[in-house]
């Protein structure tokens, strides 16, 4: 049995330590939280969640289940929950988004056209998910990774990786854990564009178009106003100077004060 002296170091030990980290942390206040989804109540446990370009919905993950989810924005008790992708079963399955199969991943990203780029780590593969269905755009099937770069179908990833997208670089990155790399994967130039269509870009050039031609005429209406316009606020034509010959001189000036006279009047 130990010695009280033994005792009480030890319990001096503990109070000192917690009194150190209890100093090394800075709460800051003014958050609160709340909560706004209970997946026990729609059978969802959600892992992770991303907010999907040109919608207003949010791509919910269910690793567990294997399913992806679309979750109305802004989230309440209410909210719609719909299936994305995924029939909740464990597998490798491409095609019809609702029919394809996922292995529990547990990373996924969303490019500006909204697609679904899931990184499928189980399966050693990276899938995508579009209006088009299910495809695979990474991973070579084989049972062992490595570390070669190359065609998307030659090369053979690790279990434990994440995905990142990129729009600066339309591209996606990849970080492997277990072989310390990040990986660069160049996408699709449509699909790092806003929006479903093109439409939508030509009516944003168009806008934008129309926005600086009224901003320009604007400017030199402003400016062309200043010399037509006095300050009495009545509409005068611009004041040209004419050059006139000198008339009869009556009062004693001399010709070319008299000149110079009348040509200050004609400004």
């Amino acid at each position: 049995m130990a010695s009280p002296s033994t005792f009480f170091l030890f319990l001096l030990f503990i109070l000192l330590t917690f009194h150190a980290n209890a100093e090394s942390i800075i709460l800051e206040e003014g958050f609160t939280v709340t909560t706004v989804l209970d997946g026990h109540k729609i059978n969802v446990n959600p892992y992770s969640i991303l907010q999907r370009s040109g919608s207003s919905d949010l791509i919910l993950l269910d690793s567990t289940n294997s399913v992806f989810y679309t979750l109305q924005f802004p989230i309440s008790s209410d909210s719609i929950v719909r299936r994305l992708s995924g029939d909740g079963s464990a597998g490798y399955k491409d095609g019809d988004v609702i029919s394809a199969e996922f292995n529990k991943p547990k990373s996924f990203a969303v490019d500006l056209k909204g697609n679904v780029y899931v990184a499928d780590k189980n399966n050693k593969a990276i899938r995508k998910i579009s209006s088009n269905g299910v495809t695979t755009i990474v991973g070579d099937f084989s049972e062992k990774s490595s570390r070669k770069n190359g065609l998307s179908q030659n090369v053979s990833l690790s279990n434990d990786f994440e995905l990142a997208f990129i729009p600066g670089l339309c591209a996606l990155l990849v970080s492997d854990h277990m072989h310390q790399l990040i990986h660069q994967i160049n996408l699709k130039e449509e699909d790092c564009t806003f929006g479903s269509n093109s439409g939508l870009g030509a009516a944003m050039i168009w806008t934008l178009g129309l926005g600086l031609s009224c901003l320009l005429g604007l400017v030199i209406g402003i400016a062309v106003g200043r010399y037509l316009i006095p300050n009495t606020g009545r509409f005068e034509p611009l004041p040209f100077c004419h050059d006139m010959e000198a008339l009869p001189n009556t009062s004693g000036e001399s010709s070319s004060d008299t000149l110079l006279r009348q040509q200050k009047r004609s400004c």
